[in-house]
């Protein structure tokens, strides 16, 4: 630790609601512990190109309740690439970056481990995705948030889907994780959620619209994650009006409304836990590693196992959502 001056701070992948509060975090935590601050804008990106500035405590003010992340987020092909990530080392060195911290999803990860194998460098990853999909940690930051978008945007649906006696077929994010859908089944009360852990066969599926409307409900709902294989909400409606052209089938895409908007107080209070256990993590010799929440515990998770393992969908959610659509 003594070796480490200044820390870098860098948002990649897409963007969720509490960023800029693990980024406040982060900067007021290295501050108080006597470290240089240095704001990295758009992810990999600004190491390659220098888009650095430092950071003092006024930079990160008034920015808690702020959606999306003032450091900008990029994606950047070039640091795949080991010339790409020798120019970002070179920037490190020219700033006097000693170690970064690293707030994203899976792929930003990944470009972490990558980097700090091939040039030693300590670095701290913080779960930041609305997915919920990293394997170690019980939550991510973004991901309460978004729930409570998809909760909102249902319940307004529902009211159309009652008045006309119709079915809903509506999209969410999650195209390898289904924990928005399910949680946001149970939440909104909807009959189902077509997720990529479950098989969405037709017959599947077909049973449990009628299971809805046979039990006396004028209409229904079922929350669909995104999936190229089953073609989402679309695919799944059209398949639906093929098999049971009796129904009027409607679809909503909800998008990038699931991204933004201010971050809920639990995502706030995650994202300020996590951002100054990135500093501890780095003031006790910790590197490599991401910080999750375990429990209501902080842990700190190798990144070769939180990028590695599937994080699994809580069977017991599911029987809850069968019992309930009844």
């Amino acid at each position: 630790m003594a070796n480490i001056k200044c820390v870098g701070i860098l948002t990649s992948g897409g963007d969720a609601p509490g960023m800029n509060a693990a980024i406040r975090a982060v900067t007021r935590s290295a501050i108080y512990n006597d470290l240089e601050v240095k704001g990295i804008y758009r992810g990999y990106k600004g190491l390659l190109t220098g888009e650095i500035t430092s950071f003092k405590t006024n930079n990160v003010s008034n920015i808690i309740q702020q959606g999306g992340t003032i450091l900008k987020t990029a994606r950047c092909a070039e640091f795949k690439e080991a010339e790409g990530r020798q120019t970002a080392f070179e920037t490190m060195k020219k700033e006097g970056i000693d170690a970064l911290v690293v707030i994203g999803g899976d792929g930003s990860l990944r470009g972490a481990r990558i980097f700090a194998q091939e040039y030693d460098i300590p670095i701290i990853g913080l779960p930041g995705t609305i997915d919920n999909d990293l394997y170690g940690t019980d939550t991510t930051i973004g991901y309460d948030t978004a729930l409570n978008t998809i909760l909102d945007a249902v319940d307004k649906i529902r009211d159309t889907a009652t008045s006309h006696e119709r079915l809903f077929f509506i999209e969410v994010m999650g195209r390898d994780a289904g924990f928005l859908a399910l949680n946001g089944a149970i939440a909104s009360g909807a009959e189902a959620a077509i997720i990529p852990e479950i098989d969405t066969g037709v017959n599947q599926l077909e049973e449990l619209i009628k299971n809805g409307f046979r039990k006396s409900k004028n209409s229904s709902i079922v929350i669909v994650a995104e999936n190229e294989e089953t073609g989402g909400a679309i695919g799944i409606a059209e398949r639906v009006k093929k098999e049971c052209p009796q129904y009027d089938v409607r679809v909503t895409i909800l998008g990038h409304i699931q991204r933004g908007g201010s971050p809920s107080a639990y995502d706030r209070i995650l994202a300020s836990r996590l951002g100054v256990a990135a500093i501890d993590a780095l003031l006790e010799d910790q590197r490599n590693v991401m910080i999750g929440i375990q429990n209501d515990a902080i842990v700190y998770v190798p990144f070769t196992k939180a990028i590695k393992n599937e994080k699994p969908i809580n069977g017991d959610l599911l029987n809850i959502l069968r019992i309930l659509s009844i």
